[in-house]
């Protein structure tokens, strides 16, 4: 599934008021991150991610929707948004 600037401009309006839910330390992307990275995106649809402080930000955001499926709504500085859409009972109504 890939997000038109309509779609995107509609999350990022969505995510403003979220806290960051997951928090990457020094071990980076590792698989008990990616797997909380998972769950709570399951359970929210759209989640902030507070990575790291090294360089790579983007590939470690990009790595991270990549493994769990989901799309990379936004980076800004440290805060990747992402969202994956529930199959069924999606609180998000995208639009066109």
């Amino acid at each position: 599934m890939s997000l038109n600037s309509h779609q995107r401009q509609f999350l990022k309006a969505q995510a403003h008021q979220l806290k960051p839910v997951v928090m990457l330390g020094n071990d980076g992307l590792s698989e008990n991150v990616l797997k909380e990275i998972d769950s709570s995106i399951e359970h929210h649809e759209l989640i902030k991610v507070k990575l790291n402080a090294g360089e790579g930000r983007k590939e470690q955001a990009e790595t991270a929707a990549k493994t769990v499926h989901a799309e990379l709504v936004s980076l800004v500085g440290r805060i990747a948004v992402l969202f994956r859409q529930r199959k069924d009972d999606s609180r998000f109504i995208l639009p066109r």
